[in-house]
């Protein structure tokens, strides 16, 4: 592809042509030069009319397509609707429902919320280096308010009842680490946050929740007292890592309206790719997101395996 584009109109003018987009997949994948993805043999013949490839090697799965090993594999959406989607996802700064999706694209509901979902698990950051520098930790939880559900729901209760807890770091300037957790323990938290924060972080800023009373053992702890009416201590304060909960919140509240738990990780990775590449272009953000969609993959019924089962329970 000659010339990238640079805003949605181009990218959809550019992907419109399926020998762009195909061409754009395979220099992604394979950059040296098609080989089959079960053998390893570069000598593989292309079939244009069903646009796949076959290895000369006699075995099973000899015929494969740009999409085997990806999160588009068994997808019979074509290409330009699927980078479309990736770009609409990437930099949309609130999230991007799947009903608004389906009516640009021209899928149904149904597909542009499995579509969502897989771009989300690409979007999903792998192996991670440790922060350094000033780093802020915090934990939230998300749900609706008890005053607005149903009396009858098994969800309501005082507090937190009902709702799903998610822990953060933020490092000032920088990137974001967040997944959702089953509780909000000293285990936990504690464990959170030696395994995304280096010993050597310049300091390290939470709240005065008990679970991190630990920290101080191995990072310079700085605790800020909100229940005081604490907000800063010294160069201590949580103000980064707040702002990036109020971002999710909204594009869930706004965007998304509801959020099942068992979905909610995937909501949180895509967040956290849009924080952390907020300081590129939209055509930075599209090819960061296009990278990530190789050797993942989420079926339908795996995407749905989760609903299936709190439903029985």
């Amino acid at each position: 592809m000659t010339t990238e584009p640079r805003t949605l109109m181009e990218a959809v003018r550019c992907f419109a042509d399926p020998d762009v987009a195909l061409k754009h997949m395979v220099d992604l994948r394979w950059p040296s030069g098609v080989h089959c993805p079960a053998c390893g043999r570069t000598d593989v013949r292309f079939i244009p009319t069903r646009r796949i490839w076959e290895c000369k090697e006699k075995h099973a799965k000899r015929q494969f397509s740009a999409k085997v090993g990806t999160i588009f594999e068994d997808s019979a959406l074509p290409l330009d609707k699927w980078f479309v989607a990736i770009w609409m996802v990437a930099n949309s700064k609130n999230g991007i429902s799947s009903y608004e999706m389906g009516r640009a694209i021209g899928v149904t509901q149904k597909s542009a919320w499995h579509m969502n979902h897989r771009i989300r698990l690409a979007m999903k950051f792998g192996s991670i280096e440790k922060m350094v520098g000033d780093v802020e930790l915090d934990e939230t939880f998300v749900g609706g308010k008890a005053i607005n559900r149903h009396k009858g729901d098994p969800k309501n209760g005082p507090g937190t009842h009902g709702k799903t807890a998610v822990i953060g770091a933020v490092k000032r300037g920088g990137g974001a680490i967040a997944a959702v957790i089953e509780n909000t323990d000293t285990a936990t938290l504690d464990g959170f946050a030696h395994a995304v924060v280096s010993p050597k972080a310049t300091s390290v800023s939470t709240d005065e929740h008990a679970g991190y009373r630990h920290l101080g053992r191995t990072f310079n702890h700085g605790v800020v007292r909100h229940g005081a009416g604490e907000y800063v201590r010294d160069h201590h304060h949580t103000n980064s890592i707040e702002g990036f909960w109020a971002l999710l919140k909204r594009s869930i509240k706004g965007t998304y309206i509801s959020v099942e738990p068992f979905h909610l990780g995937r909501y949180v990775d895509e967040h956290v790719f849009r924080f952390n590449e907020r300081h590129g272009n939209d055509a930075d953000r599209f090819a960061s997101a296009v990278s990530r969609i190789f050797g993942r993959r989420l079926t339908y019924r795996e995407l749905t395996r989760n609903a299936a089962i709190a439903t029985a329970t």
